[in-house]
C-alpha cells in the first residue's frame, strides 16, 4: 500500500514535470509556462511557481487557501499528506514560501483575485496572509478583492479572462 503523502509528491511532480513534458511532446508549444488554480488547486499553483520559478512565467489563483499551515482545511491535509511536523508544511504553504524569497531570486507576477462573499474567506482562506507576506519581500502580487462574489464557478467565469490577460501579457513580454 502506497503512503498518503506519496500521493501529495506525486501530485506536484505530475504538474511542474510530467504534464508539462506530455504537452511539449503532443503540441507546438515553446517553454515559457503560467499556472493557474482555484481553492486549494489555487494554493497548490501558487506553491508550483514559488517553488520553481526557472519553469513560471507567471501564475494565478482564485480564491486559494493563502496559509493552509493556519488553516483548518489546510492543516488537515498537511497532517495526512506531509505528517505532524509542522516544519516540514513550510515548503507546501504559499505565505510561507514567499517570507523565504530573498531579493537576488527571480520573482514570478502572481495574481489573486477573491470574492469578499466567500463564506470560507477569513477561517479557510486568509489572502491577508499572502498580502503581508508579499509586502515583507516586495513580491510582484496583485490581490484583488471582489464584493459580492462567492467561491462559486461563476466567481472564476466573471474574472477569467482578466486572468487569460495577464498570463498572456507576460508570456508575450518574455518572447
Amino acid at each position: 500500500m502506497q503512503a498518503p503523502w506519496d500521493r501529495h509528491y506525486r501530485m506536484y511532480d505530475y504538474v511542474t514535470s510530467e504534464l508539462p513534458a506530455l504537452i511539449e511532446t503532443y503540441f507546438p508549444v515553446n517553454s515559457r509556462r503560467s499556472v493557474s488554480g482555484h481553492s486549494m488547486g489555487g494554493h497548490g499553483a501558487l506553491v508550483c511557481a514559488l517553488k520553481n520559478p526557472e519553469k513560471y512565467l507567471s501564475a494565478s489563483a482564485f480564491s486559494p487557501i493563502s496559509h493552509p499551515s493556519k488553516a483548518p482545511w489546510g492543516q488537515k491535509a498537511f497532517m495526512a499528506y506531509l505528517g505532524e511536523n509542522q516544519e516540514d508544511w513550510a515548503d507546501y504553504d504559499a505565505s510561507l514560501l514567499l517570507r523565504r524569497v530573498k531579493d537576488t531570486d527571480t520573482k514570478v507576477p502572481v495574481l489573486v483575485s477573491q470574492g469578499l462573499a466567500d463564506e470560507f474567506l477569513q477561517e479557510q482562506l486568509q489572502p491577508e496572509s499572502l498580502r503581508d507576506a508579499a509586502k515583507m519581500v516586495d513580491y510582484p502580487l496583485t490581490l484583488e478583492l471582489h464584493e459580492h462574489y462567492d467561491h462559486s464557478y461563476y466567481f472564476i467565469a466573471s474574472f477569467i479572462e482578466q486572468h487569460l490577460r495577464f498570463h498572456g501579457r507576460v508570456l508575450y513580454q518574455s518572447l
